[in-house]
C-alpha cells in the first residue's frame, strides 16, 4: 500500500555518510551494467521507494513536480503515457482520489498507456499499446470517453548510445504527446512531459507557449544530477 504522498523530502544524501555498497560479483555483466547496479544500490530514492511501497524512484519526480505546481487534485481525469512500471499512476491514483478514499472529495480517474504490460493497480486502468502507432491516439481518445484534466508523459525511446539521436527521439515522443494533449485536455488543463536537454526542444517550447498560459522547465531534486533529463510543465491550457 502507498503511504502518505503529500510531501517529499530531500533525500539527496548530502551530509549523510556514503553507504558505498558495491556489486559483489561482476561475472557475466558489462561495465555499464555494473555501474548501473552500483548506482541503484546506493541511490537513496530507490531505497525510499522500496520503503514507501512505490513502484520505482520515478514516483518522486511527479510528486515533486506536483508539490510545486499542484496539478493532481481530487476529481482530475489523468492520462499517463509511458506509464510502466506504474509509479506515476500510483501517485496520481492517490492524489486525484480515484479510489474514493478521501471523504467529501471529488473522485478522479487514471488511465495508463504503455508498450509493456503493467501490473494491475487499483484505481487505474492500464492499456498495452504503442502510442506512436497509426491511430493510437484515436484509440486512447475512445478509452477516455471525454476530456482529461492532465496529460503526463514519461515516455522514453530505447537508448541508442548516441546523445543527439536519443535527444531527438525523446523530443519526437514529447511532441506527439503534446499534440495528443491539445486534442483531449479540458480548458485550464496541464501537460507534463520528460525531455532531454540538447537544444532541439526550442520548437516544442514555442508550441507549448502558444497553447498554455504558463510553461516551466524543471529538474526536480529526485532527477539524478548526472542525467540530462528535465521536465516541461505546461499549465492553463487555452482550449
Amino acid at each position: 500500500m502507498m503511504k502518505k504522498t503529500a510531501k517529499t523530502k530531500n533525500t539527496s544524501g548530502r551530509g549523510q555518510r556514503d553507504l558505498k555498497i558495491k556489486v559483489k560479483s561482476a561475472r557475466g555483466k558489462t561495465v555499464s551494467q555494473v555501474k548501473w547496479l552500483q548506482r541503484q544500490l546506493n541511490d537513496p530514492y530507490v531505497k525510499r521507494a522500496q520503503l514507501e511501497g512505490f513502484r520505482g524512484r520515478a514516483a518522486f519526480k511527479i510528486l515533486e513536480l506536483n508539490e510545486k505546481y499542484n496539478f493532481l487534485i481530487p476529481g482530475s481525469k489523468v492520462v499517463d503515457l509511458g506509464c510502466a512500471p506504474g509509479g506515476w499512476s500510483q501517485v496520481a491514483v492517490d492524489l486525484v482520489n480515484s479510489l474514493g478514499v478521501k471523504k467529501n472529495a471529488k473522485i478522479g480517474s487514471v488511465v495508463g498507456i504503455d508498450l509493456q504490460e503493467v501490473e494491475v493497480l487499483p484505481g487505474a486502468k492500464f492499456y498495452q499499446l504503442d502510442f506512436m502507432a497509426n491511430d493510437a491516439d484515436l484509440e486512447v481518445k475512445n478509452i477516455l470517453e471525454g476530456k482529461a484534466n492532465v496529460v503526463m508523459s514519461d515516455m522514453a525511446a530505447s537508448s541508442s548510445g548516441h546523445k543527439n539521436t536519443d535527444h531527438l527521439r525523446i523530443i519526437a515522443l514529447c511532441e506527439t504527446a503534446a499534440y495528443f494533449a491539445f486534442d483531449v485536455l479540458e480548458e485550464g488543463g496541464t501537460f507534463v512531459a520528460k525531455v532531454l536537454a540538447g537544444g532541439a526542444e526550442s520548437d516544442l517550447q514555442t508550441l507549448l507557449k502558444q497553447k498554455f498560459t504558463k510553461v516551466y522547465n524543471v529538474k526536480p531534486p529526485s532527477s539524478r544530477s548526472d542525467s540530462s533529463e528535465k521536465f516541461v510543465v505546461a499549465l492553463g491550457f487555452r482550449g
